[in-house]
């Protein structure tokens, strides 16, 4: 084997097939199950989404409004769980919250017969853990932003949307109709993604016969990470840096003559641009023109068309999202949390798929490290030399 043999992140490597999404090449469009982003992102609400996802097409009227019921009735934070995270540290991120909170929820749910062996699930139970755990993720997102402000939990509201109550949940007041619908795009825009880095991750624990929790909390594991959704976080961190749009040439001359990394900008899939952009920016305009903010518009266009003019690299999906759950009012250290309340529909819908067709996904790795060695005076057993003499096995 040689080295361009082996591809590094699996760069280009095709690992199985999906019926989840795709990237259309010939439109630039990214696809839920074979409907552009954009057009759900425009028309229908998140909760149509997910039953999207999940079932391979859009609801009917009283399909959707027997998922609204599930949904809304499972939105209370549950007493462990709230109990669960208010025993870490305030210090602590939310994202490590937001993971012991679904391990919580994990162990918690004793359906099925409790033996490994059994804990893969069927698609009809895991089907309800999906939206159980949609459903409950919004109150310990929630929770998590208003504990560290010192405020105390708000109650779940059962005639509101999904969006609209998990914006009542973390700010105790109903949100205007543009805060809404703008947070709703940005649930849609961020619910899946083919095999993204949490998304694999997931796949990769649900093909050993792990259970839906395990896999869900592998990825959040993965999602943290700032080269996959840490993104959106690192995107304010910039804004609030750089200050005005007449300090984005010279700090943008520093960071790229120290060769710093520019977060919001660059996709491994988009290479004319992420798709999802022009959607979530519009959404961002309409939330600018809502709270009168001109001048965050003028830094971020600013910084956009000098890095674009200097790099020839454009924006992705965070680019808009971080200016835009920040007008909102959401702290900078929950918004990838955020990103977790949307793409558990995805994830989800994935570990479906992975079990309705499984193979343990185990790839082979390139040795470089010393060739075999002995310790000075080890003798070996019969049975030891017995394996050593028989054919060797491929994996």
């Amino acid at each position: 084997m040689t080295d361009t043999d082996i591809k590094k992140g699996l760069a280009g490597v095709v690992v199985d097939v999906t019926s989840v999404s795709k990237v259309n090449p010939e439109t630039n469009s990214l696809l839920y199950r074979g409907y552009p982003v954009q057009e759900l992102a425009a028309t229908q609400p998140f909760e149509a989404v997910a039953y999207l996802l999940w079932n391979g097409d859009l609801p009917t009227d009283d399909q959707l409004a027997e998922l609204r019921a599930t949904e809304r009735a499972h939105r209370a934070l549950a007493d462990n769980v709230k109990a669960a995270i208010d025993l870490l540290p305030l210090e602590a991120h939310p994202m490590d919250e937001v993971r012991t909170a679904v391990s919580v929820i994990g162990a918690s749910d004793t359906s099925g017969s409790g033996s490994v062996l059994d804990a893969a699930g069927s698609p009809e139970e895991n089907l309800e853990r999906s939206v159980r755990l949609w459903a409950a993720l919004p109150a310990i997102v929630a929770y998590g932003q208003r504990r560290r402000r010192g405020q105390e939990l708000v109650a779940p509201r059962d005639d509101l949307d999904y969006a609209a109550n998990f914006l009542w949940m973390t700010f105790g007041e109903e949100s205007d109709e543009v805060v809404v619908d703008a947070f709703n795009r940005s649930m849609t825009l961020y619910a899946e993604h083919s095999f993204n880095a949490s998304t694999f991750t997931a796949r990769v624990i649900t093909s050993t016969l792990s259970d839906l929790y395990s896999a869900v909390v592998g990825a959040i594991g993965a999602l943290k990470g700032p080269l996959h959704g840490g993104a959106n976080e690192a995107v304010l961190h910039i804004f609030d840096e750089i200050g005005t749009a007449e300090n984005v040439k010279p700090w943008l001359d520093t960071a790229l003559a120290s060769k710093r990394k520019i977060m919001g900008f660059g996709h491994r899939v988009y290479k004319r641009g992420d798709s999802r952009v022009p959607t979530m920016k519009a959404a961002l305009d309409t939330l600018i023109e809502h709270y009168d903010r001109p001048d965050v518009l003028d830094l971020y266009t600013t910084l956009e068309n000098e890095f674009v003019s200097r790099k020839g690299i454009y924006p992705n999906l965070d680019y808009p999202s971080g200016p835009a759950y920040n007008l909102i009012g959401f702290d900078t250290l929950t918004f990838t949390p955020l990103f977790i309340a949307s793409r558990v529909t995805g994830w989800t819908a994935h570990i479906a798929e992975q079990t309705a067709s499984n193979a343990l996904i185990r790839p082979l790795s390139e040795y470089v490290g010393p060739d075999e060695r002995h310790i000075d005076g080890y003798v070996a057993t019969e049975a030891e030399k017995a394996a050593a003499e028989r054919p060797a096995e491929e994996g």
